[in-house]
């Protein structure tokens, strides 16, 4: 479930509310108690990284496992280094 920001328009109280996405935006000011709360606007605080679902869920052709893809070499595998030197 999502966190979201409130801030009261009367008296500019601030606060934070576990809420689902379903749920209808909170309205009353536990500090003053007149219906002024609205919801604020706010970036997530975290961002998902790493090769997980995430990443690759959703991506077609040449845009799948970025990750993987930066750590290997273009055309080379592990073992024919090895074998090389």
């Amino acid at each position: 479930m999502p966190i979201y920001e409130y801030q009261c328009k009367a008296c500019g109280h601030q606060m934070e509310a576990l809420q689902r996405m379903s749920d209808a935006p909170l309205t009353d000011c536990p500090e003053c108690n007149k219906a002024e709360l609205t919801k604020k606007i706010s970036a997530a605080g975290f961002r998902l990284k790493g090769g997980g679902w995430y990443e690759t869920d959703f991506k077609t052709g040449s845009k799948k496992n970025l990750a993987g893809d930066a750590a290997k070499p273009a055309g080379k595998s592990a073992g024919s280094e090895a074998k090389a030197s």
